[in-house]
Parts: C-alpha cells; sequence; structure tokens
C-alpha cells in the first residue's frame, strides 16, 4: 500500500502532539517561577520554551488536520478537538508575544494556555483509546474479558451475534472500529457497519469464513502488522477467534438463535462452555467434590461425543465432568447408558428440554456422583423422582415445566445434601410449599419469582407497627 504525502504527514501527528504538550507545560512553570524576584531570569527561559512550543503546537495542528482526512473518527470528538488544539496554538502565540512585551497579563495567558492544553489532551486520549481511558485500567474486565465474560443461561436459545459474538466485537474491536474511531473506514458495532465493510471492501463473506478479511487477520501470527488486533492491544482468546469463525461460516445471522446453525464437533464444546460458566457461577463450585479422581475414559468419553453429547471439565485442570445433551436431537436409553462408565467423574448432567422419560431415570440413577441434574421442560413425573433417591451427593434438581407434584418430590426427602430445587411450572399448588419446607427443610425451593425462607416456627411472622411517640 502506497501512502500519500497527506498521510505520511499526518501519521506524525501522534509524534508531534506530545511536545507541545511538554514544551507549553515548561513554559507555565517558568513563567510561575519568574513571577518570584529570585527567580526573575527564568523569564527568558519561559520565552524561549514558549517559542518552540509554539512552532510544535503549529505543526500538531497541521499533522493533526490533514491526519482526521485519512482516518475516521468521531465526527462531534475530532471537531472538538481539532478546535481546542488550534485554540492552544493560538493562545501560545500570543503568550510569547505577551512574555517579549514583559507585559502583567502572561500570567493569566498562561493559566488558560494550561487548562486548554489539558482539555485538548483528554479529548485526544478520547479520540486514540476510548472515552473510558482513565477508568479502563481500573477494572480487569478487558484483560480478562474470557474470564469474566457473563454466562449464558441456555446458549442455545440465546440470539447468537447479540449474546455470543457482539460481547466479543465489544471488548476486543470497538475501540478502534466503533462509534469513536473507524480505522480503515470500518466500523464493527452495528450489523449494517459489518455488512457495509471497509475502505477496503467487504470484511466478511457469509458461509465462507476462510474467504473473510475479518477471520483472516484474526488468525494471522501476532508479529504480522497485518493481524489484528494489533499486537499492542489485548488479543482475542483462541475460543473467540473459534467462536467468530464459526459465526461467520455458519452464515453470520444477526437474528437466528444458536440451535438454528450449524455446529462442528469443534464448536459444540466451546458453545457449552458459555453455558457451563453460568452454572459455576451460580454456584461458586460449591458443589464440585474436594477430593481427587482419576481421569475418565477417553473411549467412553469419545462415544458420547459421537452421539452429540458435549463433554467438558466442569473447572479447568479438574478431572470431574459435566455432559451436556442440549445438541442432541433425541435422547434415548443406550444414550444414558453410554454415561455409566463416566459415574466417578460426571458430577452435571444436563437433560433440559429432551424428550426424557421417567422410564430413562433407571440410568441416571447409577450416577452415583452427581451433585447437579437438569430434568426441566422433560416428560419425567412422580413415578421417575422415586429413582432418584439413590443420588446421595445431589445438590441442585431443576424439576421445572415438569409434571411433578409435592407428593413426588416427598420421595427426595432422604437426599440430606440437597440445595436447591427448581419447582415452578410443575403440578405443586402453593399451598403445599410450607410443608414441603418442613420435608426439605435444608432445601431452597425456589417456585418462580421468589424463594421460600425457612423460619424456625414454620410460619408467618407479622409484626405490629412501630409507634412513634413525640
Amino acid at each position: 500500500m502506497i501512502l500519500s504525502i497527506q498521510e505520511i504527514i499526518g501519521h506524525f501527528h501522534p509524534l508531534l502532539v506530545h511536545l507541545p504538550i511538554g514544551i507549553l507545560l515548561i513554559a507555565v512553570l517558568f513563567q510561575l517561577f519568574a513571577g518570584e524576584e529570585r527567580y526573575h531570569s527564568m523569564h527568558v527561559a519561559a520565552g524561549i520554551a514558549l517559542f518552540w512550543g509554539m512552532i510544535s503546537a503549529i505543526a500538531s495542528c497541521i499533522s493533526g488536520f490533514l491526519l482526521s482526512k485519512t482516518d475516521d473518527y468521531d465526527e462531534s470528538l475530532i471537531s472538538k478537538h481539532q478546535w481546542f488544539g488550534i485554540s492552544v496554538a493560538v493562545v501560545s502565540i500570543l503568550a510569547y508575544f505577551l512574555n517579549k512585551k514583559n507585559s502583567s497579563n502572561i500570567k493569566w495567558v498562561m493559566v488558560l494556555m494550561g487548562l486548554l492544553i489539558i482539555i485538548t489532551g483528554h479529548l485526544g486520549g478520547s479520540l486514540t483509546h476510548g472515552s473510558d481511558y482513565l477508568t479502563k485500567s481500573f477494572s480487569s474486565s478487558e484483560k480478562n474479558y474470557s474470564d469474566n465474560r457473563k454466562p449464558i443461561a441456555n446458549v442455545q436459545e440465546a440470539v447468537a451475534y447479540t449474546e455470543i459474538i457482539k460481547p466479543i466485537l465489544e471488548a476486543r474491536c470497538y475501540n478502534c472500529h466503533g462509534a469513536q474511531k473507524q480505522k480503515g473506514k470500518l466500523r464493527l458495532d452495528e450489523p449494517d457497519f459489518i455488512l457495509k465493510g471497509g475502505k477496503d471492501g467487504k470484511v466478511i463473506v457469509a458461509g465462507k469464513a476462510d474467504e473473510s478479511n475479518l477471520i483472516e487477520r484474526i488468525f494471522l501470527a501476532k508479529d504480522n502488522e497485518d493481524h489484528m488486533p494489533p499486537k499492542a492491544k489485548p488479543q482475542l482468546s483462541k475460543q473467540d477467534m473459534d467462536l467468530l469463525h464459526w459465526w461467520v461460516g455458519s452464515g453470520a445471522s444477526f437474528t437466528k438463535k444458536t440451535n438454528e446453525l450449524q455446529q462442528t464437533e469443534k464448536i459444540k464444546p466451546v458453545l457449552l462452555a458459555l453455558q457451563t460458566g453460568a452454572v459455576k457461577d451460580e454456584s461458586n463450585g460449591s458443589d464440585i467434590p474436594e477430593a481427587k479422581v482419576e481421569k475418565a475414559n477417553d473411549a467412553a468419553i469419545q462415544k458420547l461425543k459421537e452421539r452429540g453429547v458435549a463433554i467438558l471439565p466442569v473447572v479447568k485442570n479438574s478431572n470431574y465432568l459435566v455432559a451436556s445433551f442440549v445438541a442432541v436431537d433425541s435422547v434415548t436409553e443406550n444414550d444414558l447408558q453410554l454415561l455409566e462408565p463416566l459415574k466417578k467423574q460426571l458430577i452435571w448432567l444436563k437433560l433440559g428440554s429432551k424428550k426424557v422419560t421417567d422410564g430413562n431415570l433407571g440410568a441416571i440413577s447409577k450416577l452415583s456422583s452427581l451433585t447437579r441434574l437438569y430434568l426441566d421442560h422433560t416428560k419425567i413425573s412422580d413415578g421417575g423422582l422415586s429413582k432418584l433417591k439413590n443420588l446421595s451427593q445431589l445438590q441442585y434438581l431443576n424439576l421445572v415445566a415438569t409434571a411433578v407434584t409435592a407428593k413426588g418430590l416427598e420421595q427426595l426427602k432422604e437426599l440430606k445434601k440437597l440445595q436447591e430445587i427448581f419447582v415452578y411450572q410443575t403440578g405443586i399448588r402453593g399451598s403445599e410449599w410450607m410443608n414441603l419446607k418442613k420435608i426439605l427443610p435444608a432445601a431452597k425451593i425456589d417456585t418462580g419469582g421468589y424463594k421460600v425462607p425457612y423460619l424456625e416456627s414454620d410460619t408467618m411472622i407479622k409484626k405490629a407497627p412501630v409507634k412513634i411517640s413525640n
């Protein structure tokens, strides 16, 4: 790419702009000292600093103006920055001549110039690094975005762009390709802008990730000058890169849900990781056993993966596993029996929204290490719950939108470690809540919208209003 003279001069602005800032602030300092009789000789030094500061301020204005024509920035913000920069140059010229005349008004002009320099510098910083450049260093959200990513409760029902892709672009791309700045005339903060592309044309080819400039550049070596984000900026994680590649390759839809997009075996565990993060966040890992367990059988895991079951560690560097059938179209008894070789390692099982029946729970009852079990939106009833009595380690049970009743739930009273039960949209009536709390006193029963409190008296306590005496 051949740069024009205008672009070459404009690109000197980041270098030149620091000269007037430093030199003119030194001039302000010299002038303040010159006001004292014993430092009066610094009046000459202030004049020299003002001269060179004036020259560099004018040069910065020229290079800044040319740079604004070769790169795209927020028009409102760059207009303010330009006019304040011009004001600094004009005031520095005025200060120089007032200094030569030894005018008594010089001190007020110097104060004004110092104030203008601060405002201009702040606006320049906002243009280059974003409007939050002063505060983002106090937060780990940018550097540790992948670790602090907000969990997605049901990743398959999430709108892929809105809940998966957009947060990645916001964290890693908006600073250079957002509303305030558009390097290469490219914006990535709105669907229309993404489809439009930049000055070099379109950046994504829907359905063809490997032919998309955006994907090509994020997968380049970090030391390649075309690699994005630039190596001085926080980088995309391998997970984020894979998600972007998958989204573009599956059609780059801005409206479709995850389960409407094609999912390769490679991306299924990556998507599940976004969801299992939500589980970990809810429990803070309290239901992960402290005791170590041997690594699960690789052949058993491979068989499950071939059926589309996602098998992942619950946390990094752990042999304890989570199994999710979210991508399996039809769960069979044979599928559930494939889990038995993992019964020591498998502690979280997600079967929500699958056609699981009471007859299938016999296979699940053999998974004695389970601490979390998701059976929401399944076909199970009271008859199936009796088969869960052997899950002595169970702490979390999701029965939302099933046919279970209070009578069926009573069968779980021997599960002493059970801490959370989700039972809204079931056959349990409101009048039965308090009785269930007596039978399952250690468990929080979530009925949808509130959690029933456990009181020692198991009654409602009503206090008389406090009378305030004058």
